[in-house]
């Protein structure tokens, strides 16, 4: 060690100090090392696992589940209908000649967040 006048006194660390003092180093710095390089190599793994990927059931007025069947013999081509959609939100199915549109349009409007009602004369929202 160096005492305060800063001379060298002859003090070299043995080889089993620095071979311990060179694992605490490497053991030190590759965990944290290790943990963002499994983050970074996790994000560009896909996601194939389950999940809730299949249809959401939408409500009529009163809440009860809608079917395609009972949706078809009630409604003619190009009818459009409001019900509770995704967490109850209001949304506007579409009748086509096959049954229904993929998607639902959202009701709510993004000005004002009241429910845009469908003009019929116009044929518009």
């Amino acid at each position: 060690a160096m005492q305060a006048g800063g001379e060298y006194t002859g003090f070299v660390p043995d080889m089993q100090r620095r071979t311990l003092m060179n694992l605490v180093v490497v053991a030190a710095t590759a965990v944290p090392t290790l943990v963002l390089l499994g983050a970074f190599i996790y994000y560009f793994v896909p996601n194939v696992g389950g999940g809730g990927g299949g249809a959401t059931t939408c409500g009529d007025k009163q809440g009860n589940p809608v079917s395609l069947e009972g949706w078809k013999k009630t409604h003619r081509a190009n009818d459009r209908e409001l019900v509770q959609g995704l967490k109850g939100d209001p949304t506007w199915i579409i009748t086509t000649e096959e049954g229904i549109k993929d998607f639902g349009v959202g009701a709510v409007c993004t000005h004002l967040g009241c429910t845009v009602p469908w003009n019929i004369a116009a044929n518009r929202f």
